[in-house]
């Protein structure tokens, strides 16, 4: 039964109070026709919870934008929604049509700076390889019921394919439940190639101002934290509490392997103590092990980046090294499961310390 303003209202109260349940929840689908935006299209989803967001279709059902009673979630980048036609795959190009925004996907066979692996291709890789700026066909957006929940559902597939090579198909479903304040991505991955191919595949998540802000904090059970630069193990007193906007620009990037609950579930928070609100994001460690983690707290590019994903950012290299590097065999499939979001208020802030603390 849907939670809204206070109570709980079963499905005969509230068809007896709307004339269209798009009074309380919906999906509208638009077309953006300006500048280098066109392409990308819209998908407004609105949530009497409180929550919207924005999910792009032309960029791989990314999400844009999301906001909470008014307040946004996430950093925008001052390129706007840039469209796929757009894209410059070459060196940092990516960064061209980086909007930011609550989900940017980045994969599905490289994610890390431009760099050139000689067991694989042996050609240069750009910046977080091609998944974001690749277009979503047989979109659907519904709304309706399943039993006393109302929910909304968008889907669609997207494919990274190169002829002789790469043949990866991604299915997604964004979905959000009428009175909840969080959305739930499920992500199906098939190699429909007759070859295996690296699986690379992280979402680039970006939590901004007002949520972002001096003094924030990061909630991670964290086994083992390195920084990039030098691969050295580092505690939370150096990545836990972020500043405020800073006078010259500088990176931080962090990879966590955080500690699962009973369920083999990860839970990590960001949370702004002041405003009472935080953002969450819960995942299966078997599915996604690692969170990279960074830092730009910069004035005018103010943003942290919370990413979880099966591998680090910091490129093939560093995976391999490591161990983290995966494939995907010929008629493999894989899920990915990630849901996002909003704690209010110090009770709902602090019970979700706990279970990530515990």
């Amino acid at each position: 039964m849907p939670q809204l303003f206070g109570r709980q209202y079963s499905k005969q109260e509230l068809l007896e109070m709307v004339g269209d349940m798009t009074q309380l929840a919906s999906a509208r689908r638009a077309e953006l026709v300006e500048g280098n935006e066109r392409g990308a299209d819209l998908i407004e989803v609105f949530n009497a919870s409180g929550l919207c967001f924005s999910i792009l279709p032309g960029r791989s059902l990314d999400i844009a934008s999301a906001h909470y009673q008014g307040m946004s979630l996430c950093f925008r980048g001052n390129t706007g929604d840039v469209g796929p036609s757009f894209y410059e795959p070459q060196g940092y190009g990516w960064m061209r049509g980086f909007f930011g925004g609550l989900v940017t996907s980045c994969g599905m066979i490289f994610t890390g700076h431009p760099e050139v692996d000689p067991e694989e291709e042996n050609e240069e890789l750009g910046l977080h390889g091609r998944l974001s700026f690749i277009p979503a066909k047989g979109v659907v957006a519904d709304c309706g019921w399943e039993g006393e929940d109302y929910v909304v559902r968008v889907r669609g597939r997207m494919r990274e394919a190169v002829v002789f090579g790469t043949n990866l198909e991604l299915t997604r479903e964004i979905s959000t439940v009428l009175g909840e304040k969080c959305l739930r991505i499920y992500d199906r991955i098939e190699n429909l190639s007759v070859d295996r191919s690296p699986l690379m595949f992280v979402y680039h998540t970006n939590p901004g101002f007002p949520l972002l802000d001096a003094g924030t904090r990061l909630v991670i059970n964290s086994e083992k934290t390195t920084e990039w630069m030098e691969d050295r193990e580092v505690g939370p007193e150096e990545y836990e509490v972020a500043l405020g906007p800073q006078q010259d620009a500088h990176d931080d990037v962090y990879v966590h392997r955080p500690v699962p609950d009973a369920e083999g579930n990860v839970r990590v928070g960001l949370i702004n103590d002041r405003l009472q609100l935080g953002l969450y994001w819960k995942f299966p460690v078997d599915e996604i092990p690692l969170v990279n983690h960074w830092q730009h707290f910069h004035r005018g590019t103010y943003v942290t980046g919370i990413e979880p994903g099966n591998v680090s950012m910091l490129g093939r290299a560093w995976n391999r090294k490591h161990g983290y590097l995966q494939y995907i065999q010929p008629g493999e499939v894989r899920e990915f499961h990630l849901e996002i979001g909003v704690l209010t208020g110090e009770e709902e802030i602090r019970s979700f310390e706990h279970l990530v603390r515990r």
